[in-house]
């Protein structure tokens, strides 16, 4: 089987190394026809023209690392089109697109599989797929960012400010220059929406409750010290009733907790099931070879002519912030008064309020309310 692969950066890289340095049966009768490079000069199977790729029968499947939207969705959609089957580890792209690629998909009896988009070499989709065989999932939720826990991990362990931390990550090629995606919740907001499609059968768009964890101070992390809490960048999503409740912010957990163990730049992410209860999902969640990994072995699912549950987009659900209730921790300069307050403690110069169990709704209503106070106010849930 001839594969494409698109985009020879640090993922087409690994694609590339474990499909032709690996040892196994199956990699033996995979091949790397042609890389989709800006330069004919990045390596010997580069070509700069996608048509040669799309126009060449014998390739089967096209491996899309190109990352970003454009060309990306182009070139998705053509390969599709042309019945090529298609992988990607490309979470932005996927996200916004996944009704389209799964139709085309469909159309032309070909496999769109982004497995490697979520969790990088954790096999975290595929298990939910697995799972959903024989039990109904009501929750999932995780730390899907290695980036933005290497930078609460180093604060806690290391009595890091934000700032320096970022810089760190930065330097170790953990961020990127403009760390945005990673911060402020966007890259979890796509890893949380992909895997809604393949937990719940639904396709949501990026317009649920989402909180950056960009103003975390080491002052936060010493005053959530004193209780033995330790905090993570948690996406989540819970179903209940016909109806479905995702978030995106920090977290607050015992430091006895699994997350609150999670080191570095790891992942964990875990599924609650009506049968099989929680499971949990760890390890590296980006990078060349993992990520490589995850996209090699969907690869040999295709070649193998393993059986993959069809992602089914029913969006049956409909989207409600009134499905849980949960304590909540805002930090702000600016104190806050009324029901939804159970206490209020002054640390260092800042009042630290937590509240009662409350709505996600009725926490926008104390948020709005701190925004007009304090643009540097933060939000964390207690998990």
């Amino acid at each position: 089987m001839k594969v494409a692969i698109l985009g020879y950066g640090t993922v087409g890289s690994g694609v590339y190394e474990i499909i032709t340095n690996g040892k196994s049966e199956e990699l033996k009768n995979i091949e790397v026809k042609s890389v989709f490079a800006r330069s004919r000069d990045k390596m010997h199977l580069a070509t700069d023209d996608i048509n040669e790729i799309i126009n060449d029968d014998e390739i089967s499947v096209v491996v899309e690392c190109l990352g970003g939207l454009n060309p990306a969705y182009e070139f998705i959609k053509r390969s599709l089109e042309s019945g090529k089957h298609v992988v990607t580890a490309n979470k932005a792209v996927a996200a916004k697109y996944l009704d389209e690629f799964v139709s085309l998909a469909k159309e032309n009896n070909v496999k769109f599989i982004f497995e490697a988009s979520v969790g990088g070499g954790i096999p975290w989709l595929v298990n939910l797929e697995r799972t959903r065989r024989v039990d109904e999932i009501n929750r999932v939720y995780g730390i899907f960012n290695g980036t933005s826990n290497y930078i609460l991990d180093n604060m806690y362990r290391n009595e890091q400010e934000f700032d320096s931390t970022l810089k760190t990550a930065q330097d170790l090629g953990y961020a990127e220059a403009d760390p945005s995606a990673d911060i402020d919740g966007g890259d979890v907001i796509n890893k949380i929406i992909l895997s809604n499609a393949l937990a719940f059968d639904i396709h949501i768009e990026p317009n649920f409750p989402t909180y950056s964890m960009r103003n975390i101070t080491k002052n936060d992390i010493d005053y959530l010290k004193k209780y033995d809490y330790a905090v993570k960048y948690i996406g989540e999503t819970n179903v209940a009733d016909g109806k479905y409740e995702t978030s995106v912010m920090l977290s607050i957990f015992d430091k006895g907790s699994q997350e609150a163990a999670v080191e570095l730049n790891n992942n964990i992410i875990t599924l609650d099931g009506s049968f099989i209860g929680e499971l949990k999902f760890y390890g590296q969640g980006a990078g060349k070879l993992p990520t490589g990994n995850a996209i090699v072995q969907d690869i040999v699912d295709i070649y193998s002519n393993i059986p993959r549950k069809d992602v089914v987009i029913k969006n049956e659900l409909v989207q409600s912030n009134e499905l849980t209730s949960k304590k909540y921790l805002l930090r702000s300069s600016s104190e806050l008064a009324g029901e939804l307050i159970e206490s209020i403690e002054k640390y260092e110069n800042e009042f630290y309020i937590k509240t009662k169990e409350i709505s996600l709704n009725q926490l926008r209503e104390l948020t709005k309310e701190l925004e007009e106070k304090d643009d540097k106010y933060l939000v964390a849930k207690f998990h």
